[in-house]
């Protein structure tokens, strides 16, 4: 279809009645095919366009050329065909060429963001420190701003299990994803072994459950938590409890319509198998040695026993307003979707590394950013809040899902549409858990960081 004009918009249809099929092949193999249009002229199909048969509609004669080249590539590296023939818009320089250009951007924002808040922290610094010196008596009354919050700002949070409990899924999550890529990059998956990479995230989800249960558990010693095995119990249920529902729904709704992409009943004990012998066992043994090995809170100031009350806060310091901010993070979603739910092979894993990088950076350094402008309004009650700022990027990612199937995608039915939601409100749950939990170890290590350097009595 070929489109032209603005106002009045005009569009011409025609159909492709030749295809030319260029074949490569090596041996006995095949190891490239292409089927291409460019060489020949569409019929038309618009009123009055092509030859009519009595009436009845248009006549057409369908045609084809293969053409066979031999190639000196190996059957066993056809693959790497991809990287020139793929799916990208234009060419693979270009995309290279963006993803440059936003590393360069993110090198900028970090640089302008970390330059801005250490010259903040030094202006704090020299005017806290000199009041201190001067002898200043009630420190409640003769200052402002997030030195007055010293004694408040490191009182535990309420939910402390759940905080910990998303704290370790996040870092097993960070585990996998991490180790997924590099199995990638060192070509350990094949591209036309489409449940390849499926297959390697259930055993590493399994494997890495331990360090779920180390981080959930160690952390909740830490501030001082009681209830160990209910927080273990929560940790290992916090990703597969939503899993299996919705796997449950899906699978459900493919059976009720005969599907042949529902699981068989041995397969799905197998999963169970899986997480309940390999998965569970591991979380509670990771669970026993964070404990063990949990030292004290590392507190730079004492928290007195009072609560200070939080001073009325203005509308752009609210949590959903740092959570608009902090979750609207790029990361390279059309093309995933495009792998995932199409018919493509998403080969640049070296993209997709940079990509995953400039993420986790870009979304420590904002949530940074959003605490140290809590804190500046006496607000102590960073903990979810920090959790918040850049998980909310997992709503932004549902959202986007939303957008893909209606405007990107052929999908429809209540077949496809359970799958696509299903599994994408995991995929949003998986990136919420990660760059939550990157986000308050990020501001943890700052807050730590300005108090440990902050004089106080």
């Amino acid at each position: 279809m070929e489109e032209s004009g603005f106002l009045p918009h005009s569009h011409k249809v025609g159909l492709w009645t030749h295809l030319d099929f260029n074949i490569e092949y090596s041996g006995e193999a095949v190891v490239f095919a292409n089927v291409s249009v460019r060489d020949v002229k569409p019929v038309p199909l618009e009123a009055g366009g092509g030859g009519t048969d009595g009436g009845r509609g248009l006549a057409v004669m369908h045609t084809y050329s293969v053409r066979w080249f031999e190639s000196s590539l190996p059957a066993a590296r056809r693959a790497e065909r991809l990287r020139d023939y793929s799916f990208f818009p234009k060419t693979l320089e270009i995309h290279w060429l963006s993803i440059i250009n936003s590393l360069v951007l993110v090198v900028l924002l970090l640089g302008f963001v970390i330059i801005i808040l250490m010259r903040v922290l030094k202006n704090d610094f020299a005017r806290y420190n000199v009041e201190e010196e001067a002898g200043c008596d009630d420190v409640d009354q003769g200052d402002n701003g997030w030195k007055i919050i010293h004694t408040d700002v490191f009182r535990f949070p309420p939910h402390r299990s759940l905080l910990c409990a998303v704290l370790g899924v996040g870092a097993q999550f960070l585990t996998l994803a991490t180790a997924i890529i590099v199995m990638a990059l060192l070509g350990m998956f094949n591209v036309h072994r489409h449940g390849a990479i499926n297959s390697a995230a259930i055993a590493l989800y399994a494997l890495t459950s331990g360090v779920a249960g180390y981080v959930s558990s160690n952390f909740y010693r830490q501030i001082e938590g009681q209830r160990w095995v209910w927080n273990i119990i929560l940790t290992s249920s916090l990703f597969s409890g939503p899993l299996f529902v919705t796997w449950s729904v899906v699978n459900t709704v493919h059976w009720l319509s005969g599907s042949t992409q529902a699981l068989p009943v041995t397969t799905v004990l197998l999963l169970l198998a899986v997480w309940a012998l390999v998965g569970f066992p591991l979380a509670v043994i990771g669970g026993i040695l964070g404990k063990n090995r949990a030292g004290p809170f590392q507190a730079p100031c004492r928290t007195r026993n009072i609560p200070r009350q939080v001073p009325a806060q203005p509308w752009y310091k609210h949590t959903a307003v740092h959570m608009a901010i902090g979750g609207a993070i790029s990361v390279e979603l059309y093309y995933i979707f495009a792998t995932v739910w199409g018919r493509e092979h998403y080969t640049l894993y070296g993209i997709l590394l940079v990509v995953f990088a400039i993420l986790l950076s870009v979304g420590a350094c904002i949530s940074v950013a959003l605490t140290y402008f809590l804190l500046s309004g006496e607000d102590h009650r960073w903990w979810w809040r920090s959790v918040l700022s850049t998980g909310s990027t997992g709503l932004f990612i549902f959202l986007y899902c939303l957008f893909y199937y209606r405007h990107r995608s052929s999908m429809s039915g209540l077949v496809q549409g359970a799958e696509f939601f299903g599994y994408s409100f995991l995929t949003a749950l998986v990136f919420a858990l990660m760059l939550g939990t990157v986000s308050f170890y990020a501001s943890l290590a700052f807050i730590r960081y300005i108090y440990r350097n902050l004089k106080m009595d």
